[in-house]
């Protein structure tokens, strides 16, 4: 402990900026671990076919009811906003379908961007490390006492090496981190946009009749018969 605590000491200044945006830094990934992986994640298949099975059964409400018993799952909410509209007209169940997504794709990319700013926040501040050590140095080598020279400038040295070395121990995990997440992420946001995209296309084509011969031709023949003429009384009476 005594050894981390001397290390950071050494760092100097910039080394505590450093530390302090890795402890943010982690808080953001456990934050965002909890999220993507355990709040919102949940069965998508097997959620999917049940709502499919109830919209084909003419159930909407309990597919609605289904949906509002997953609280804080962003796809529930979603097909709910959808189902909502779902005795709408097409056009209604489309402008559902987008309203649902603009509300619900922000939900997985929330703050995941200042990961990878504070990355490169921490190396950047590595690096204003090293040319303060080297500073450091190059001020010791000018005007300290050449008793003491040796001493400044093995000390600018090692704040050069320590915040270097400190700014990539903490931007490296933190791009990996963050590569997992968007990949995550990713996961997500394509498979909200196919079970969404899915249902309303199972909403909407369900106000299509069956494409039978008889509803294909149904106009054609009640204009047939319309203008079919009569044919002309028979008389029963004997010439």
């Amino acid at each position: 402990m005594m050894e981390i605590f001397n290390f950071l000491k050494d760092s100097g200044i910039v080394g505590w900026f450093i530390i302090l945006s890795g402890v943010v830094s982690f808080g953001l990934v456990v934050e965002r671990i909890n999220v993507l992986y355990f709040r919102y994640g949940m069965n998508v298949d097997e959620f999917m076919t049940k709502i499919q099975t109830l919209v084909l059964a003419k159930k909407t409400d309990e597919a609605l009811v289904l949906c509002a018993q997953l609280p804080g799952k962003p796809l529930a909410a979603a097909f709910k906003n959808i189902l909502e509209k779902a005795d709408r007209e097409d056009d209604a169940i489309f402008q559902a379908h987008d309203i649902s997504m603009a509300e619900t794709v922000p939900l997985y990319t929330r703050r995941l961007h200042y990961l990878s700013m504070m990355a490169n926040v921490a190396t950047l501040l590595g690096l204003l490390g090293t040319i303060h050590g080297l500073i450091l140095s190059f001020q010791a080598v000018a005007t300290a006492d050449p008793a003491m020279k040796q001493t400044l400038l093995a000390n600018g040295i090692s704040v050069s090496m320590y915040t270097t070395a400190l700014g990539l121990a903490v931007a490296i995990p933190l791009m990996v981190l963050y590569s997992f997440l968007v990949s995550r992420q990713n996961v997500l946001v394509e498979q909200l946009q196919e079970k969404c995209g899915k249902l309303t296309e199972l909403l909407t084509g369900s106000h299509i009749p069956a494409l039978t011969r008889e509803n294909l031709y149904k106009e054609q023949n009640s204009e047939a018969l319309v203008s079919k003429p009569k044919a002309p009384p028979t008389s029963n009476k004997a010439s």
